[in-house]
């Protein structure tokens, strides 16, 4: 067991930073794509709050089709396909759209549970004091959404960075394919992939401490409001 750490710490000035780029792009990789998934995620919920059956039923098949196919074909068909119909798209680009287009569809389905939680007649009251559909969603549902859905947002971008490793596939220079270019030149798969682990958990860890302190935090007005109202009855039988 010495020597197997003893090998890693050997080859680590040679290994690290070429993992480390390999990092900044899986960082890089994942909230570029966030952010694409973030605003498919939103459009798609929109639509679905639409009062035409058919933007509904578009909304609802993309979903159905997104969610049902590997993410690996998606990025086949952006990086190997779309080129034979003239749109060249970079690795980089391809993986980022590719996260975006699957991970908008989870993220819709987020959106949508956190407006579900919100009352009805908010969005009855916009529209009541002359706000647009579209100004009614962005202007008072959207913001009390993301307030309550943002614990699940984080968790899902957690997963999205885990599963940017699918995109060494096509070719990106993130850390599973930089791991996978030393190990061909070491033969030394077992070290290198758990130094790689290693760097994946360093990013993974800190983003779920934060989800769970974001967590804490939101949960504690919650439980302030029901203690209050528990208390309101007993403070009422007191005076009467």
């Amino acid at each position: 067991m010495l020597t197997f750490f003893q090998t890693i710490c050997d080859n680590l000035p040679d290994w690290g930073p070429r993992l480390l780029s390999g990092a900044v792009t899986t960082f890089l990789l994942t909230i570029t794509g966030f952010l694409v998934a973030f605003a498919i995620g939103l459009f798609l919920e929109y639509l679905r709050m639409r009062s035409s059956v058919l933007v509904r039923r578009a909304a609802r098949a993309y979903l159905a089709i997104v969610r049902g196919v590997p993410i690996l074909v998606i990025l086949y068909l952006l990086y190997f396909v779309l080129p034979q119909v003239g749109v060249l798209l970079s690795a980089f680009n391809a993986g980022v759209l590719g996260l975006g287009l699957v991970y908008g569809a989870y993220l819709a389905e987020v959106f949508r549970a956190g407006l579900d939680a919100l009352p009805k007649g908010q969005h009855e009251a916009g529209l009541a004091v002359g706000l647009s559909p579209l100004q009614a969603f962005c202007l008072i549902l959207f913001p009390q959404a993301v307030r309550t859905t943002l614990p699940p947002l984080l968790i899902t971008m957690i997963s999205m960075l885990k599963d940017s490793s699918v995109c060494a596939l096509i070719a990106v220079p993130e850390l599973t394919l930089a791991s996978r270019a030393i190990m061909s030149e070491s033969f030394l798969p077992l070290h290198v992939f758990v130094l790689t682990g290693a760097f994946y958990f360093l990013i993974a860890w800190p983003a779920s401490l934060f989800v769970r302190a974001l967590e804490r935090r939101f949960q504690r007005p919650v439980a302030a409001r029901h203690q209050r109202s528990a208390l309101k009855p007993r403070l009422l039988g007191r005076f009467t």
